[in-house]
């Protein structure tokens, strides 16, 4: 018992400096991660410590103590042998199916993927559940599996495994729980720990900015992009931070079949100019990263012969076949899941598309069933929203410019609402939107 009081009486004191803004040392940082993870600090602690972070931040050195911590929680995957591996990570928003297009696209460039992805929540959609459109896709691989297959065809996309990282897991869970998501060194770690333990040598970013993001405005999105590069700094990891437009929905799709079917249109080279666009930029920057190219404009050359010759798209039919889902959807979208229903909206008068709110037709989104409140809440892979015109687009009364697709939910008719209300009209021209807003890398 004396024991137990005297740990009690050192996480409080720990509490206490940093909520009357305070700095902790390394091994202070350590102590509190690996307590709690081997549970030996109650969750009212830790919960307590959260906020004061989320109230009084954490200064660089923090930051990466925080992100060490969590890597040394669990394994640290050693990728070595297969040379200089690169990841990819989006902070996620409406429309972003953007690493089912680059994935397969670097790897027909020989340089070798291996990502680690998560689910989606709330409006933000997730990589695994869109791979899950391929009937039988397996998020699941072990450890060995995962090495296995990267050797092998040079390219997979799984689920992150218990053992990386797992102090992560638990923290992220009681963040959710307890209100101190929004915090940048939280944020930043909780990223960087997972590609830092997944063996990565290089990360490239892409951190969203605007109304579908988690990140609303540019200030917040560049401080978000300094703490990341410092962390990988810190860590030996090359990192690069594009900051992009998130105030409308990338591409055209949102929801997780149809935004499979987007990219596997993308990789035909018929996809929309501003998922296109990004994707090379992400896909050459990984090129660069990874030393495979030697500047962006080489780089590029070699990401649009990949789209030219069709040799992404074979990639994403490897990688669909290698992780047991069926690849004949790559070649024949009849074999994803489809919505029963399908409502065309047109337009009242003839106007240019002034602005799509994206958290809007996010949150429609999950009101039709593609996107899920909570952990673990199942989804309808079918149902979504498929936009035909964009910011600056003109659009003639009577055409169509979104089309929902629906599974028949009580809530149908009140997602069709949002969507409706989320497009602004302009009797005036309108630009079309900025996409890269920003860039903030390391050396």
């Amino acid at each position: 018992m004396r024991g137990l009081t005297r740990r009690l009486v050192r996480v409080v004191e720990l509490i206490e400096r940093k909520r009357d803004g305070g700095t902790l040392t390394t091994e202070e940082i350590d102590y509190l991660v690996q307590g709690y993870t081997k549970g030996d600090i109650p969750d009212y602690q830790l919960s307590a410590f959260l906020m004061a972070v989320v109230w009084r931040g954490m200064d660089a050195k923090e930051t990466a103590a925080l992100t060490a911590s969590m890597v040394a929680s669990g394994e640290r995957l050693d990728l070595s042998r297969f040379g200089r591996v690169v990841d990819k990570h989006s902070t996620g928003g409406v429309g972003d199916k953007t690493t089912l297009v680059v994935a397969p696209l670097v790897a027909a460039c020989g340089l070798p993927v291996a990502k680690m992805s998560g689910r989606g929540l709330g409006f933000s959609g997730g990589t695994l559940d869109k791979l899950e459109s391929f009937a039988g896709y397996r998020v699941d691989l072990t450890t060995a599996e995962f090495l296995a297959q990267l050797e092998r065809i040079g390219i997979v996309v799984t689920g992150q495994t218990k053992d990386l990282a797992p102090a992560d897991g638990l923290l992220y869970a009681l963040r959710d729980a307890t209100g101190t998501v929004p915090a940048i060194p939280l944020i930043a770690s909780s990223i960087m720990s997972k590609k830092i333990a997944a063996g990565a040598h290089a990360v490239v970013l892409d951190v969203k900015v605007g109304s579908g993001a988690f990140m609303k405005d540019l200030a917040s999105a560049r401080a978000l992009a300094r703490a990341m590069v410092a962390i990988g700094v810190a860590h030996g990891l090359a990192v690069t931070c594009e900051l992009t437009d998130m105030d409308q929905p990338l591409g055209r799709a949102v929801g997780n079949a149809l935004e499979v079917a987007e990219a596997i249109e993308t990789l035909r080279g018929r996809g929309p100019a501003d998922l296109v666009r990004l994707a090379r930029l992400a896909g050459a920057e990984m090129l660069v990263r990874g030393r495979k190219a030697r500047d962006a404009r080489t780089a590029l050359a070699r990401i649009d012969r990949a789209l030219a010759d069709g040799s992404g798209l074979a990639k994403l039919r490897e990688l669909v076949a290698a992780q047991g889902g069926d690849a004949r959807a790559v070649d024949d979208p009849r074999h994803l899941p489809h919505a029963p229903l399908v409502e065309r909206l047109v337009a009242p008068r003839t106007a240019f598309v002034g602005a799509i709110a994206a958290d809007r037709v996010g949150q429609a989104s999950v009101r039709l069933g593609a996107g899920r409140e909570r952990k673990g809440d199942p989804i309808d892979l079918r149902t979504g929203v498929v936009l035909h015109a964009k910011v600056g687009d003109r659009v003639e009364r009577g055409q169509p410019y979104a089309e929902v697709h629906v599974a028949g939910r009580p809530d149908d008719e009140s997602a069709i609402d949002q969507i409706r209300a989320a497009f602004r009209w302009s009797a005036r021209r309108v630009a079309p939107r900025r996409l890269i807003l920003g860039r903030i890398a390391s050396r």
